[in-house]
């Protein structure tokens, strides 16, 4: 017999305090996993918790990526993920091997690495320093003026940041398969529609979205930015998740799902392969951990403590 979610939670609930562990949701979880975890948030306040945490066992609800970075802070910690595959579409569009033959075969040039968070350890023991789509123009503002930056895997977000900062970056050609799929077409039709509504999107949409939007920003910028507005219609364009957050935290907003041109909302599929009913199954039996090797782990945690570092 299958259980309930009711029961489902209260096993969660006895198994983290057994295991003395903490669950860390990102926002584009599903409700009911944001709903029991500890901390939900972007991926820059989640590298903070998973920093600070004196839990024994880090159970990640998020994507492989997110899981490896807990772990590279914490390498005595047991880290969890609740289901291995669990991928990310930007990780994919960068494998440390082709990222590591490119600066190698542009040794002159020198590159000072910016890598935005959601890539692998191996490309993170590559880069200089870590980013995240909040934090981003603070970290590219901050490097070194006589450098050529390299900036992976998001070609968007990084068009997005040299817009901010004025400063001339080269791209790789990664993008997330989930805000590509916005276009302009589909959130003028929703404007349309409401040609009130405020348009907040996250920056790794394409350059045609992005200019549409009264804001753009990262999902933790989005939460106040919907609190603050002044009028009660907003379209989020970013994944499908950051409403249930955005509802419990705007309640008197009215938030529409930025639609694509298949679909009235945009979910990602790997960020809704972690369920309640897996949450509980990593918790009980520690498995599928996240491990990495050691030399891999300490080379990578020296670019993501200098992002938490500049962040601050």
């Amino acid at each position: 017999m299958q259980s309930t979610d009711i029961d489902l939670r209260e096993d969660i609930l006895r198994l983290k305090k057994e295991r003395n562990a903490v669950i860390l949701a990102h926002n584009y979880q599903t409700g009911d996993i944001q709903d029991i975890a500890d901390y939900v948030g972007d991926s820059l306040g989640l590298a903070y918790r998973a920093q600070e945490t004196d839990a024994d066992v880090i159970a990640f609800c998020g994507v492989h990526f997110m899981a490896e970075t807990a772990k590279i802070v914490n390498p005595t910690k047991t880290v969890v993920l609740p289901d291995r595959d669990a991928g990310c579409s930007l990780e994919e569009s960068c494998p440390a091997d082709e990222l590591e033959k490119f600066i190698k075969s542009n040794a002159e040039k020198n590159y000072y690495v910016i890598a935005y968070i959601n890539c692998s350890a191996g490309v993170k023991a590559l880069c200089d320093v870590i980013c995240t789509s909040g934090n981003a123009v603070k970290i590219v503002n901050r490097a070194p003026a006589d450098r050529p930056i390299l900036f992976v895997p998001d070609e968007n977000l990084g068009a997005w940041v040299m817009e901010q900062t004025g400063r001339k970056m080269d791209l790789w050609q990664g993008a997330c398969y989930v805000h590509v799929e916005f276009t302009r077409e589909s959130i003028n039709k929703i404007k349309a529609e409401h040609p009130d509504a405020l348009v907040v999107a996250h920056p790794e949409c394409t350059t045609a979205v992005r200019l549409l939007a009264d804001e753009v920003c990262s999902t933790e910028k989005m939460v106040d930015y919907c609190k603050n507005a002044t009028v009660k219609n907003i379209i989020v364009v970013t994944e499908s998740g950051m409403l249930h957050r955005l509802q419990k935290e705007a309640p008197d907003k009215n938030l529409i799902a930025g639609p694509t041109d298949r679909c009235a909302c945009n979910d990602c599929h790997f960020m809704k392969m972690n369920t309640l009913q897996k949450l509980r199954d990593c918790l009980e039996n520690l498995s599928p951990q996240v491990s990495m090797a050691e030399d891999i782990r300490a080379r990578a945690e020296a670019p993501l403590l200098r992002m938490l570092e500049q962040s601050k």
